[in-house]
């Protein structure tokens, strides 16, 4: 009997019907059926959606070819089911690697026109940090601040600067061609590189004209996709009162920036403070980073300029104090 089914089997395998007996192969049917749908009618134009699907998603061959059945060939539809997939999965594994310590990742600097953002993002191993899809992660995060600050509807007269925590940046609106908000973004990140991150803080600055927003970022490396994005381990923003617009003051913000990264002052202070040592916290009275003989604020003072704020991000800054408690 076994005999005669196997033989039915091949039979039906070689000519798509039985003719040996009585036998009903069903579970066969919905193979054939899954393998003739329209979209595969083409071995050409297939592989020619499939490869378009993996430029655009970046997602594996199995899994963009999955997409493409489930989807009926539909490109559009079989990349946001990509993108759905890999938010599950990036929040199942976010859940099981939550609680492991972040204590690498990037600080993001992004400029545009009057408006500044630094933006931190953590992961677990620096390996990660060096990561392209990482990387991408915190242009996101960036580009996503930055219209956040652009579209509040305030009139300056005078500087504005605002802090976002965890929570409030990762409810945030992912931007242009992408899909829900921020946080959606980190499930893909950890979907994709399998560590646990986190969108730790952004802050930004906004000046009307008669101001500049002076920046440095340590170690800087820029973005593979957008020009303006710099990323580092250290970031700072300078915020100077200027009465005209001149040459040098790119030069001169980066400098500053220097200097708010390598000797992190706590508050501005002023130019009549007496000159403090090395364990000054107020900025202008601190010995000037680039050459210790005189102040920062005697730097400063010829150069026609007067600092009014900054901000600082370390990468990584309050994590050891966070660990000890």
């Amino acid at each position: 009997m076994s005999l005669l089914r196997s033989l039915s089997l091949y039979l039906v395998a070689r000519t798509g019907s039985c003719s040996a007996g009585p036998l009903r192969l069903q579970s066969l049917q919905p193979w054939h059926t899954f393998h003739t749908v329209p979209w595969l009618s083409s071995a050409a134009s297939n592989k020619e959606l499939l490869m378009k699907l993996r430029r655009k998603t970046g997602y594996s061959f199995v899994n963009c070819k999955k997409a493409l059945e489930t989807c009926g060939g539909d490109l559009k539809q079989a990349e946001s089911w990509l993108h759905k997939q890999a938010q599950k999965e990036g929040w199942s594994r976010a859940a099981k690697l939550h609680g492991r310590k972040t204590k690498e990742g990037l600080i993001g600097l992004l400029q545009e026109g009057n408006t500044a953002v630094l933006v931190e993002v953590n992961c677990e191993t620096d390996f990660v940090s060096r990561n392209l899809k990482f990387q991408q992660l915190v242009q996101q995060v960036a580009l996503g601040t930055l219209l956040h600050c652009q579209n509040l509807k305030d009139q300056l007269s005078t500087y504005s600067k605002g802090f976002l925590n965890s929570s409030e940046l990762s409810e945030l609106p992912a931007g242009p061609e992408r899909e829900g908000c921020l946080k959606d973004q980190l499930a893909l990140a950890i979907g994709k590189l399998g560590e646990n991150m986190t969108l730790k803080r952004a802050a930004w600055v906004k000046v009307p004209a008669g101001f500049y927003v002076g920046s440095y970022v340590h170690g800087a490396m820029h973005s593979p996709s957008l020009h303006n994005l710099v990323l580092g381990k250290y970031g700072a923003l300078v915020i100077c009162e200027t009465s005209e617009c001149r040459a040098g003051l790119e030069d001169l913000g980066r400098r500053l920036g220097q200097h708010v990264v390598g000797m992190a002052p706590l508050s501005v202070g002023s130019l009549d403070d007496e000159p403090g040592g090395e364990a000054e916290t107020k900025m202008l009275s601190q010995p000037y980073l680039l050459d210790p003989s005189i102040t920062l604020g005697q730097y400063v003072q010829p150069q026609g300029v007067s600092v009014v704020d900054f901000v600082r991000f370390e990468c990584g800054e309050g994590e050891e104090a966070a660990e000890a408690e």
